[in-house]
């Protein structure tokens, strides 16, 4: 429904809202009665005030009694006013009584908070749900059940494309020939012009590597994954030497002060020098952020419109369920590393 002008390869994070407010505005229904135009108009000033969202994420909250059951809020309705399906598989599985009643109805926020309350009752039995809720959620911590699974695949139809939740993560979905598919999007792949779809068939995330045409097409080389996540690593590095050594040129030069100089007026000197750093640390900060923020626009907007931009690394924050994993994990990285601490505990590298 967007197009954009022809050889354009990049686009601000401006022009982007510009497009996506003025295709909301358009897609207003010509003929409707005073109480759905009344209704639109609401729906749409609540879309254009949460817009601005789409540079750090939006938040959703998931129930687990369906594959399209959120809570509804503010943010949902931009997927309803672009008519993008939203789906997500951390669904509880009806034939577990216990589960089903420990959950209920609630919402993900909603099962956290209960949770709480029931570890803090006396009542035993309500002690004894809360432990139930809290190990689904523990057992379930990839946010995918196998009953999920079942009722995406169910759910989707083919050819359709839409939006696939999970651990805060939005990714492209669709199904061809009864397969879901998930689009690939991590940058460890940017050279793999081939691999562009991933199978989504079971809840441990290993699928099957598939090209435009969702034939099997695994990765040239095992390595090219790594080779990408370390140039930008190495990217990253060259950019923070190249900030501390341009920090370091406009440091105090402390021998061109003059001697016999006041307290005041080196004061004011350091004041000065203080509020420059202080200055530039916003400016740095704010550009770095500008920057993350037109990624995600175009992650974004990639998601919903993949014709017309090329494979972008799409990232979100993890679920506290997986932070937990994520840092259990880097404990046992950091581990092997103490002793090598040890043994150059007098060495010293300034980056």
């Amino acid at each position: 429904q967007i197009k954009l002008p022809p050889m354009m390869e990049i686009i601000t994070a401006e022009q982007l809202m510009e497009y996506l407010g003025d295709y909301i505005l358009d897609a207003k229904p010509k003929e409707i009665s005073e109480i759905q135009r009344l209704n639109y108009e609401q729906n749409m000033s609540d879309a254009m005030a949460i817009l601005h969202k789409l540079q750090t994420g939006l938040d959703v909250n998931v129930k687990f009694t369906g594959v399209r059951v959120f809570e509804y809020t503010p943010e949902c309705i931009v997927f309803d006013l672009l008519d993008i399906p939203l789906y997500h598989g951390w669904l509880v599985d009806p034939q577990v009584a216990d589960i089903v009643k420990a959950v209920g109805n609630c919402s993900y926020n909603q099962l956290v908070e209960k949770i709480i309350s029931c570890k803090q009752s006396e009542n035993s039995e309500l002690v004894s749900e809360g432990f139930v809720a809290e190990q689904f959620l523990n057992n379930t911590a990839t946010q995918l059940t196998y009953h999920g699974l079942c009722e995406l695949t169910s759910a989707v139809q083919e050819g359709e494309l839409c939006v696939f939740f999970r651990n805060n993560h939005f990714s492209t979905m669709t199904k061809y020939k009864g397969q879901l598919y998930l689009l690939v999007t991590d940058q460890g792949f940017l050279t793999e012009e081939k691999v562009v779809w991933e199978s989504l068939h079971n809840v441990d995330g290993d699928g099957n590597f598939c090209d435009s045409e969702f034939h099997l097409r695994p990765p040239s080389d095992p390595e090219t994954v790594y080779r990408g996540q370390q140039d930008q690593i190495d990217q990253d590095y060259l950019m923070a030497l190249s900030l501390q050594q341009e920090q370091q040129n406009q440091e105090i030069n402390w021998e061109q002060i003059p001697e016999g100089i006041s307290d005041l007026e080196l004061a004011k000197k350091l004041q000065e020098e203080e509020d420059r750093r202080a200055s530039q640390f916003y400016q740095e900060q704010e550009q770095a952020a500008a920057q993350v923020q037109l990624r995600l626009y175009v992650q974004w907007c990639w998601v919903y419109f993949p014709h017309y931009f090329p494979t972008q690394q799409v990232q979100g924050a993890a679920s506290p369920a997986s932070a937990r994993q994520s840092g259990s994990n880097e404990r046992k990285r950091k581990e092997p590393r103490e002793k090598e601490r040890e043994k150059e505990k007098n060495s010293c590298v300034l980056l």
